[in-house]
């Protein structure tokens, strides 16, 4: 635990999951047709179109009705989009497949890549643990601390 506490706070990297040992049932394939954000996409799935949340971060806001731009908003989207528009990507589920809106909740991969943790290790993301959805939320509070005490993405542009 120590080795990896270390490995994180010094190279900010926590590469300890591909989601490949997820049970059946809780992952399937999707192509991401358009970043809608820094932490929604949209997706094609078996023919039909879905809007799928990243479980445990929250990118500062960017195209929210009624809402201005938050600070770093604006990268944290293109980030996404440049690493997942328009690729195969692999959805993991949790405990719930929905949120209140409809989204399907899900931690993303682009192949051995943990999305939803790179966003946070690179400062893109903080995080935000709704239960019960929490399998990774150690995981990305360890991320969080580490951007954070090093100044990486909004943690330095934006402050606490």
């Amino acid at each position: 635990m120590l080795a990896v506490a270390l490995l994180i706070l010094v190279t900010g990297r926590d590469d300890g999951d591909d989601g490949a040992d997820e049970p059946e049932g809780r992952r399937v394939v999707a192509t991401v047709t358009r970043a809608v954000d820094g932490d929604t996409v949209e997706v094609s799935l078996d023919g039909a179109t879905e809007d799928v949340r990243y479980i445990g971060v929250d990118t500062p806001e960017s195209v929210a009705p009624d809402q201005p731009v938050e600070c770093f908003g604006e990268r944290a989207s293109r980030f996404n989009a440049s690493l997942v528009e328009g690729h195969e990507v692999s959805l993991v589920f949790d405990e719930e497949r929905r949120d209140q809106y409809g989204r399907l909740l899900a931690y993303v991969y682009l192949g051995d890549e943990f999305v939803n943790a790179e966003l946070v290790r690179r400062g893109f993301a903080r995080t935000l643990t709704i239960p019960p959805n929490t399998r990774h939320a150690d995981r990305f509070a360890r991320l969080a601390a580490a951007a954070g005490a090093s100044g990486r993405g909004l943690w330095g542009a934006c402050g606490p």
